[in-house]
């Protein structure tokens, strides 16, 4: 049998059936007028039978899709029945009831239980008909929210979140049941998933490309539905529009504004707009106006392109970031750290200022700071300088002490003859105009007594002139036979050699200077001072000279304080009037105070490691007060300068500051030295103050301690000056001295060996004397036409004069030394009662000789006469 095909009739007969069969439609005329034989009917029933078997799978499918809401209807719909055949029922047995003639109570209380809770029933039939309303609401208002997701439609889908949330919270069923809480579940999916969507289009719209330096912000796109305005909308709907703003700021931040305003860079690119592309391109100009060129353009651009909602934020969010950096990295490096340049400061003044102006007019604020700058021009620029003062103050200690140098003081004083006799005795210099010394030596030498302790007269005066040269002296300065004879000049030399003995060693009394006494940590006086009232007549004028080495550190600290006084004074000119800064004159003047206060603070850092550092640096602050001193005096004189700039410089307080401090770094050094000297004369072998004579090696100790006096006076010579030296030394000495001496005297006793070798000792310890030769010093004494060597067979230390301890010494080393027979003739005949008391020598008595009659009778004279001389 042949397969009927569509167009044959058995086929068209078979499709006519179908249609019928599944549609009720009614063949068409041409179809219907054809005979049907038996050749068509196995062709129709085929296709019938293929027509069930489709509409039979349709419908498994369709069951099997619908089952559970089926079955679920299904449930309720047999529960919604039987609760109606039930309340027929119950109706039809009130009905009955009521019709009944005769009713009781009971059958009246079990109606009235029935109509109540058939009440009950029609409300929760009620409630759960409006659930199921609302829920199926909700489900199609999210079917609408996927539709509108998949469109990008993000607006739509934003809105109908909106009313899905609504929708759900008027559905009246708890919160719990599962099926509000899947609804709940499934919007919060899509919020999801509509947010992915929103961060796509948003990156679309708004491109930050951070390794590129370039920025894309486009309103709207071709193929994205949403606008850049209904993105800002949809950053209110999800409440980020701050946080997204922030993110946006920081990203140009990266991408543009950092790489412009790094100042680190050597070249610097520009800023290029192309549409709705901002990008860096190329190099740009260093100057501060192209940095606010390139600024107003990205602002420009960013106000033009952005909505307002996101405008706003560049006040709050970017521009307080923004002005800062600006501030530091670019406003703060244009100002000049001196006058120079000033014309510079003030253009950038003003292109700020219309910087600020360009901002306002766009509508952004947040400006203050950025105004502030400009306002407080001054202000910045004093505290520039101040910065640039400070830093060249470290920067120059941090470079070290550099090459030292001699600088002479000079001073001027008016001096008595009998004074003058004395300088030339201690080998002062004096200068050419004064007649030097042979204004007062003709014979050009300098008698001397010895040193001798055995002879009382030759100890009056570390130095004497003889009768020759004093009447040598008064001839060259035309004093006649009128003057004092010699004697009556070398009185008060012997009674101030006496003095000198009880003082502490001052360097001054070798020049004479004053007769006030000084501690021996105290820095030297380092002018002389003026002669006293009591002077006599016949005075003259010398001019007194002095070297010392100071470091190359005091002349720029010098200069720096000039430059500062000179721009002070310049500020207050009238050509300056107009000056942005010039109304920082008066703190342009307090910055010399800072500058000197940061040297102080900071110099012993830089100079302690130095060899005779701390000694450098009481050279320096002393040569910085002086040079300070003469400058402030300079100052007030000078008629090139306003009245004003005259009274604003005040030094005097950080003149005496900075000589106080020269003071403490003497005294400082000094006491580290003494601690040492201390160190080495026993407290090292045995921790604690330890008696030096009963050590075990005591020779070394001592030889160590004269060893360090040495290299310290070896160190200091060719930096402090004589009379500093001198009293600086002779400190060192007179600490070695005092230290022996004590401890001698605290011994239990002293046998003859132990006498013989502390005597050894102290003879180690006075051979410091070559210190304190006046040869030592014939370089810097010697005279033209002077020859010195014919008095060095002859020289007299003068170590007593600088170590008040030191005849004391000497004098401890002859007693140890003596039988009682030259104990008693130094006590009462010779001068050592001017340097032990009777107490002391009877102590030292006790200590060496055995109690015996002899013993006794010496005593006993030695305290009948405490004061053998008077």
């Amino acid at each position: 049998m042949a397969v009927a095909t569509p167009d044959s009739p058995a086929g068209q007969i078979a499709q006519a059936l179908v249609d019928f069969s599944v549609e009720g439609a009614f063949p068409e005329e041409s179809v219907s007028s054809l005979t049907v034989d038996s050749d068509a009917l196995p062709a129709a029933i085929e296709a019938l039978a293929s027509a069930k078997a489709k509409l039979q799978a349709e419908i498994h499918t369709i069951n099997e899709e619908t089952a559970d809401d089926i079955r679920t209807w299904k449930a309720n719909a047999q529960l919604v029945q039987d609760d109606i055949i039930l309340s027929k029922a119950l109706a039809n047995d009130i009905l009955k009831q009521s019709e009944a003639p005769q009713a009781s109570g009971k059958a009246i209380e079990e109606a009235e239980t029935r109509a109540a809770f058939l009440a009950r029933e029609l409300d929760y039939n009620t409630q759960l008909r409006n659930a199921l309303k609302g829920i199926k609401a909700v489900n199609q208002i999210l079917d609408q929210v996927e539709q509108a997701r998949d469109e990008r439609r993000i607006l739509d889908a934003l809105h109908l979140l909106e009313r899905s949330r609504k929708a759900l919270d008027a559905v009246p069923v708890n919160k719990s049941c599962r099926a509000i809480k899947l609804l709940d579940i499934r919007a919060f999916e899509l919020k999801s998933d509509v947010y992915q969507v929103f961060d796509h289009v948003w990156n679309t719209l708004i491109h930050v490309d951070i390794e590129s330096h370039r920025v894309s912000i486009s309103g709207v796109k071709q193929d994205e539905p949403m606008s850049l305005s209904d993105a800002v909308v949809g950053l209110k709907a999800y409440n980020e529009v701050d946080q997204r703003a922030t993110q946006l700021w920081h990203d140009i931040d990266k991408a543009i504004f950092a790489p412009r305003l790094d100042t680190k860079q050597e070249r610097l690119p520009s800023i290029k707009i192309d549409g709705n592309t901002l990008e860096l391109e190329g190099t740009s100009d260093q100057s501060i106006e192209a940095v606010f060129q390139d600024l107003e353009k990205v602002f420009a651009f960013l106000v033009e392109k952005l909505p307002p909602e996101l405008v706003e934020t560049i006040s709050t969010v970017l521009l307080p970031g923004l002005i800062p950096t600006m501030t530091r990295t670019w406003l703060d490096l244009a100002v000049p750290s001196s006058l120079e340049g000033m014309d510079r400061f003030q253009t950038t003044i003003s292109t700020t200022k219309g910087f600020c102006t360009t901002l306002k007019g766009m509508g952004l604020s947040h400006l203050n700071e950025l105004q502030e700058w400009t306002e407080s021009a001054p202000r910045v620029w004093l505290s520039k300088r101040r910065e640039a003062a400070l830093d060249q103050i470290r920067t120059q200690l941090s470079r070290g002490l550099g090459t030292s140098k001699q600088v002479e003081r000079v001073e001027k004083q008016v001096v008595s003859k009998s004074e003058g006799q004395q300088l030339a005795a201690n080998g002062a210099k004096v200068t050419e105009d004064d007649g030097g010394w042979d204004a007062w030596e003709s014979d050009g030498e300098q008698q001397t007594g010895g040193q001798q302790i055995s002879e009382p007269a030759t100890t009056t005066s570390a130095t004497e002139l003889s009768a020759d040269a004093i009447d040598d002296a008064a001839d060259a300065w035309g004093w006649g036979e009128e003057d004092p004879e010699p004697d009556n000049v070398e009185e008060p030399q012997q009674k101030k050699q006496k003095q000198e003995g009880e003082e502490d060693d001052d360097p001054t009394e070798a020049w004479g200077w004053g007769d006030d006494a000084q501690n021996d940590d105290t820095a030297p006086e380092q002018t002389p001072t003026a002669p006293s009232a009591s002077s006599k007549p016949q005075t003259r004028e010398l001019t007194f000279k002095e070297t010392y080495s100071i470091s190359s550190l005091p002349q720029p600290v010098l200069d720096l304080i000039s430059a500062l006084a000179e721009d002070g004074a310049a500020l207050t000119q009238e050509n300056y009037a107009d000056s942005p800064v010039a109304a920082a004159a008066a703190g342009l003047f307090s910055l010399p105070t800072l500058a000197l206060a940061m040297f102080r603070a900071v110099a012993p850092h830089y100079y302690a490691p130095d060899v005779g550092g701390n000694m450098f640096l009481y050279n320096d602050a002393t040569y910085l007060s002086e040079r300070l001193a003469e400058f402030a005096e300079e100052w007030v004189k000078r008629d090139n300068i306003s009245t004003r700039a005259q009274t604003m410089l005040r030094l005097d307080n950080d003149i005496k500051s900075m000589q106080s401090f020269a003071n403490r770094a003497y005294s400082n050094e000094m006491s580290i030295q003494k601690t040492v000297l201390r160190d080495l004369l026993g407290a090292l072998i045995t921790p604690g103050e330890q008696n030096l004579i009963q050590q075990d090696d005591t020779e070394s100790c001592v030889s160590a301690a004269v060893a360090r006096v040495r290299s310290l006076a070896i160190a200091w010579e060719s930096i402090l000056s004589r009379s500093a030296w001198q009293q600086a030394v002779g400190s060192l000495v007179d600490a070695v001295a005092n230290k022996i001496i004590g401890d001698v005297m605290d011994l239990p006793g002293i046998g003859q060996d132990e006498a013989y070798n502390i005597a050894n000792h102290i003879a180690s310890v006075t051979a410091l004397d070559d210190l304190f030769l006046p040869s030592r010093f014939a370089a810097t004494t010697a005279v033209e036409g002077r020859n010195l060597k014919e008095a060095e067979n002859n020289e007299i230390p003068t170590t007593a004069q600088y170590a008040s301890s030191w005849l004391r010494l000497k004098y401890l080393s002859e007693v140890l030394q003596s039988n009682l027979k030259d104990v008693r003739y130094l006590w009462l005949e010779s001068e050592l009662s001017l340097y032990f008391s009777a107490d002391e020598v009877v102590d030292l008595v006790n200590l060496s000789f055995e109690d015996n009659p002899r013993t006794r009778e010496v005593l006993r004279e030695i305290r009948a006469r405490p004061n053998p001389l008077g």
